[in-house]
């Protein structure tokens, strides 16, 4: 029986296997070294994408192409959809899907594994760095169970935006490189319609990776996996000789790297949503991008994620969860660390106690450089826990009251206002600005140089909801030029960009209903 038909004039039914490319195509060209399908099980199962009818190129990502080694020129002109949809595979490539599992809300959920996500597998450039080159709904696994493995445009778009926006405030992510796009109808909450999203990353190896063996109790399978990512991203300690000393030195890297990324993300106010042990890799990148969220005005128990009825991963909360993710993660590789087990747990839980000073340290190195504050001061935590507490009252917008602070001089004058006016109690907001100066007076920068430091770290432009839900119902409507120029906004999210000041105000009214849950 034949399948609808889309705008192409194509059967929607899809094919039952890609073809390979005829080697003349940009992908090809890639050195795929393929280290998944190398590895095998219990790690990943071969897989190739399911074909899907009449891709269609929706946004290419010219930056990461060039992180990869190719000329998005070159990608455009030999047509991207067919390969970046999974149609055709770039020659050299082998398909897998990873498997692994997770503490979902705080609960062991099981073999989990990459259920609409297939990684073409890896490649190296010139200079040795290696990536990993996934495609994000691209068919069923193994691990789909009753899935359909597909993603829709409105998610893939949301994924696109936000691990871009990320990236250019220098926040640890995975990337995006393409978007693709299929009429293929797709059963979520409504019908939708299909994308395929590109994803770039060193490695998408996860915590619920190492997690799967230790409840497996396959525990010989540890070591393979560790020493797979160690010699691929951290040459200095694979290096060391001896394997406990070598798996310590891994772990407290991934300690470090985890602490690490959840300051950046409390430094601009954004909230993962799912901080499953699935969804934490081990290199310290922001993944797996769900009902994310930058906040708006700012709540400190904000919850972007409307199914997180509990708050579990509520913004106040994601520090502490980064330790408590950690901890599932140490317990996994225990066997590495030592070999009897009562020395193993001495040693994971002492590690796991370095987790909080790593996590003071990076978030408040951030948050004075956000002050403008170049020394460190004893009293510092307390300014910023003041500043905080005058926004929570008010609901003041998270951005644009830093934004603001950065055109605040050393003394009182007009320029006040860029911060003052975002609040309803000017009087408290004067107060701290008082109580700042006075801070300020044990400063040797002079005014510009703190000012364009403060404007280095402080962005004008985030990933608003309302802004993403405007480019997605416009492309949804066959429209895409909303979302390129948004994407070319959140490049320079720390320039004035006076041409595009409207994406840095305040959320029109009709969007602070906005709800997000794990629907993709």
């Amino acid at each position: 029986m034949p399948g609808p038909t889309g705008h192409h004039g194509v059967s929607m039914s899809d094919a039952s296997t890609p073809t390979r490319t005829a080697g003349d195509h940009p992908l090809d060209t890639l050195d795929w070294h393929n280290a998944g399908a190398a590895l095998g099980a219990p790690y990943y199962t071969p897989q190739a994408p399911s074909p899907i009818a009449a891709p269609y190129p929706v946004l290419l990502n010219d930056e990461v192409a060039r992180l990869i080694g190719l000329d998005g020129a070159d990608l455009r002109r030999a047509g991207y959809a067919e390969v970046l949809s999974g149609n055709q595979l770039p020659q050299g490539a082998a398909p897998v899907s990873h498997r692994y599992g997770g503490h979902q809300f705080g609960v062991w959920a099981g073999q989990l594994g990459d259920g609409r996500a297939i990684t073409l597998g890896d490649i190296q450039r010139a200079d040795g760095k290696a990536f990993d080159i996934q495609l994000k709904g691209a068919g069923q696994t193994p691990y789909s169970r009753f899935a359909d493995g597909r993603a829709v445009l409105r998610s893939t778009i949301r994924e696109y935006l936000a691990s871009e926006a990320l990236a250019h405030l220098d926040i640890p992510t995975t990337r995006a490189l393409a978007i693709v796009g299929s009429d293929a109808p797709i059963r979520r909450e409504t019908i939708e319609t299909a994308a395929i999203l590109t994803r770039v990353a060193p490695s998408l190896v996860r915590f619920g990776s190492f997690e799967m063996l230790f409840y497996d109790q396959d525990f010989e399978a540890l070591a393979p996996l560790a020493d797979a990512v160690i010699s691929a991203h951290h040459p200095e300690i694979a290096a060391i000789e001896t394997p406990t000393e070598r798996y310590r030195a891994w772990a407290g890297r991934v300690i470090t790297l985890t602490a690490e990324l959840i300051a950046d993300w409390q430094a601009v106010g954004f909230c993962h949503g799912v901080l499953n042990t699935d969804n934490m890799s081990v290199l310290g990148l922001t993944l797996d991008y769900g009902p994310f969220g930058f906040m708006d005005s700012f709540q400190p128990d904000w919850v972007c994620n409307h199914t997180d009825a509990g708050g579990r991963y509520a913004y106040n909360q994601q520090p502490q969860v980064g330790l408590w993710n950690l901890g599932r993660f140490v317990q996994a590789i225990l066997p590495l660390l030592a070999e009897e087990p009562d020395d193993a747990v001495q040693i994971g839980q002492d590690m796991l106690q370095t987790y909080r000073g790593a996590y003071d340290a990076a978030y408040m190195r951030r948050m004075r450089a956000k002050l403008g504050l170049a020394e460190a001061h004893d009293d510092d935590r307390a300014l910023v826990e003041s500043l905080f507490k005058v926004m929570a009252a008010d609901g003041a917008d998270f951005t644009r009251t830093f934004r603001g602070l950065c055109h605040v001089g050393h003394a009182a004058d007009g320029n006040d206002s860029a911060f003052v006016d975002e609040f309803v109690d000017v009087d408290a907001a004067r107060q701290w600005l008082v109580d700042w100066r006075a801070r300020l007076a044990h400063e040797t920068d002079d005014e510009a140089t703190r000012q364009a430091g403060m404007r280095g770290v402080n962005p004008k432009y985030i990933l608003r909801n309302y802004l993403a839900q405007q480019a997605i119902e416009q492309a949804q409507a066959g429209d895409y030029s909303e979302l390129e120029r948004l994407h070319e906004v959140l490049k320079a999210p720390f320039d004035e960009q006076p041409e595009h000041a409207a994406y840095a105000e305040l959320p029109p009214d009709w969007a602070r209903g906005l709800v997000l849950s794990c629907s993709a």
